[in-house]
């Protein structure tokens, strides 16, 4: 049973700041320099940049994550069929490969739009109902459907679910609207917009290369790998070296867990900076873990005080979050959205959180189900969308994304 979620009042008075807590034990951090390093000489930025399309995995999945994004999620038409699909999947590869290298589609009808990729990429997820429709109910990853329940959610079915995910990522905002609105306007004989959201992090040179990004509560955000380029990517993200049980034509490609996180930012702001630090386990200046100087330091968490309670608390996020094991391991990334709500009324704004890994079921559950029993983070933050997808392999020059499947 989860533990009952504590007051804001008791936060803010301090009650269950000053609680006794027993600890976990200690474990180490995954992400360190040297492989922030190595993201780094992936790729540049600017307005010529580009990121290869073709390839064994999709680019959005390996290459490091650009500014800005937006997600795409679609729904079946009634008519579409397995042909349709193939179809649809063969004109969404052709015209990203052309949008990424900085061309214009053949349908483009502002070609000048194109010509400035700055990165862009454009990653496709598939949900339940279309890979049975494509290739029959034994194509489907025994994952592929809805997450378990959690105390914590407060799910939309506006939010929730779909069929095709098409996230389109770019240094550029124009390009990235540009690229999705070719891309809907091209898939709508095969499919209807479900939701689509637009998510941001620091614009290129606004911080040093290789800053981890920041969350709009203030908080280094995604210090925790593996990363691309991380020795672990490969295992946990593609299972490579794994028996994953996946079906065959998943070979190169991984599952991913979409979670629309809305953020209380007005209540985060009425708790202390020494209370919020506990809340996640870092310090909000360095990211670093309260038992450590630097973001990437291991954190200890057989630390205790003065007071033999330990220094990061029991109910703080990064404890919770941390893998268990080795197969609990899975890549993080995520962006900033905030949404008009009203006229008058304040925004939402949250996190679009992506957990990417080869099975979902094994990596990000048990690892929720522990953010659900207990995390000091849940009094400011409600998920209200959620969905899993699987993400295809690659293709190359004259393939198309989803082949395998179709």
């Amino acid at each position: 049973m989860a533990s009952p979620r504590v007051s804001r009042r008791a936060l803010v008075q301090g009650a269950a700041i000053s609680a006794g807590l027993v600890g976990l034990g200690a474990a180490g951090g995954v992400g360190t320099s040297t492989a922030l390093a190595r993201r780094d000489a992936q790729q540049g930025w600017g307005s010529d940049a580009t990121v290869p399309f073709y390839g064994p995995h999709q680019a959005g999945i390996v290459a490091v994550a650009p500014a800005f994004a937006r997600y795409l999620t679609f729904d079946l038409l009634p008519g579409t069929t397995a042909e349709g699909i193939r179809r649809m999947l063969r004109i969404i590869t052709e015209d990203s490969a052309a949008l990424a290298a900085g061309n214009s589609p053949l349908a483009d009808s502002e070609p000048e739009l194109a010509h400035i990729p700055a990165n862009l990429t454009v990653t496709l997820g598939f949900g339940r109902e279309l890979v049975v429709r494509a290739a029959g109910p034994g194509a489907v990853p025994s994952w592929l459907g809805p997450l378990p329940a959690f105390t914590v959610d407060r799910l939309e079915p506006r939010y929730t679910g779909g069929d095709l995910l098409v996230i389109v990522q770019s240094d550029d905002p124009l390009s990235v609207s540009h690229a999705a609105r070719v891309i809907t306007r091209q898939t709508q004989s095969f499919v209807a917009p479900r939701w689509s959201l637009d998510g941001f992090r620091r614009s290129p040179g606004a911080a040093p290369s290789g800053t981890t990004m920041r969350n709009l509560f203030g908080q280094v955000d995604g210090t925790q790998g593996p990363h691309p380029g991380d020795e672990a990517f490969a295992r946990s993200v593609f299972g490579e070296g794994v028996n994953t049980g996946n079906p065959a034509w998943l070979a190169g490609g991984t599952g991913f867990v979409l979670r629309r996180i809305a953020m209380d930012l007005d209540t985060w702001d009425e708790v202390d900076r020494h209370d919020r630090e506990r809340a996640v386990g870092r310090r909000l200046d360095n990211g670093a873990p309260l038992t450590g100087e630097h973001e990437h330091d291991a954190a200890d968490f057989s630390a205790r005080d003065n007071r033999g309670l330990p220094v990061i608390p029991d109910f703080a996020h990064m404890r919770r979050a941390r893998a268990t094991s080795a197969q609990e391991v899975f890549a993080r990334r995520g962006y900033n959205y905030e949404v008009e709500q009203g006229v008058g009324d304040r925004p939402e704004a949250g996190l679009l959180f992506e957990a990417i890994g080869y099975d979902p079921s094994k990596q990000f559950v048990p690892t929720q189900r522990r953010l659900d029993q207990m995390d000091m983070m849940n009094l400011w933050i409600t998920p209200v969308g959620s969905a899993v997808y699987a993400i295809p392999p690659g293709c190359e020059p004259g393939g198309y994304i989803g082949q395998t499947l179709v």
